[in-house]
């Protein structure tokens, strides 16, 4: 069967990897995603993945702190969460590799890009941690600049708690109107609360389109992969 989407990006925020709790991490939810990664790998469909870090520490919420410390320890975060993937990963014998922005050769490989390329042509699925390694960008702006330097087809941004990009936060509003289609002028001229703008911007300049879905049904990502439509796709024109 021929797949839409040769390589991807899929980004999971912190918060996915923690279920109902809202912090630290809960392995039944990260067996069953890691459960449908081998699904995807399976098909042959190069992986790799961006882990948010938000489940143990966000940077940007820090307010007696300084930005730049708050911002290191959410990568911190981000590199647990990336360690915990990679483990339940290779329990059910999925070849991963860990990449991170900040070296740490103890626990993980440094980013190489030419390396991460070459771990997904061998079939391996390749986690980045550690964010951008620079403070101030979000692990979305990551997830963007990764798939800019490894020229993946789409990213897979995977949300808790929505299944799609709304007109307004649809848990608090029942009016909000979902959308099956953005340009993404739109998400930045309606200020929607998709993904940061530098990385929409940086999705916009290099057209890389973006899949917005709910995490609460992980098969939606081999759904993806196979054609369907499910949630809102960003994309020029």
């Amino acid at each position: 069967m021929e797949h839409i989407y040769k390589r991807v990006i899929l980004k999971i925020s912190g918060e996915a990897l923690s279920g109902g709790e809202g912090r630290g991490i809960d392995e039944k939810v990260i067996f069953e995603i890691a459960n449908v990664i081998k699904q995807v790998n399976n098909l042959g469909i190069e992986v790799a993945i961006v882990v948010g870090g938000g489940n143990f520490w966000r940077g940007i919420s820090a307010k007696e702190m300084d930005r730049t410390t708050s911002d290191y320890m959410g990568m911190l975060g981000t590199v647990i969460n990336g360690l915990a993937l990679q483990d339940h990963l290779e329990r059910i014998d999925v070849e991963t590799r860990v990449q991170t922005a900040i070296e740490m050769r103890q626990v993980a490989e440094p980013y190489i890009r030419r390396r991460a390329i070459r771990h997904l042509e061998k079939g391996r699925v390749v986690i980045f941690a550690g964010g951008s390694g620079n403070p101030y960008f979000s692990t979305d702006t990551t997830a963007a600049l990764r798939a800019a330097e490894i020229n993946a087809d789409v990213i897979l941004l995977a949300k808790k708690g929505i299944d799609g990009v709304y007109s307004d936060d649809p848990n608090t509003n029942k009016n909000a109107t979902r959308y099956d289609d953005l340009k993404y002028i739109d998400v930045l001229n309606k200020g929607l609360k998709v993904m940061d703008s530098t990385a929409t911007s940086l999705c916009m300049d290099n057209n890389i389109p973006i899949i917005v879905f709910g995490i609460e049904q992980p098969e939606n990502i081999t759904k993806i992969i196979n054609g369907h439509k499910i949630g809102t796709i960003i994309k020029e024109g």
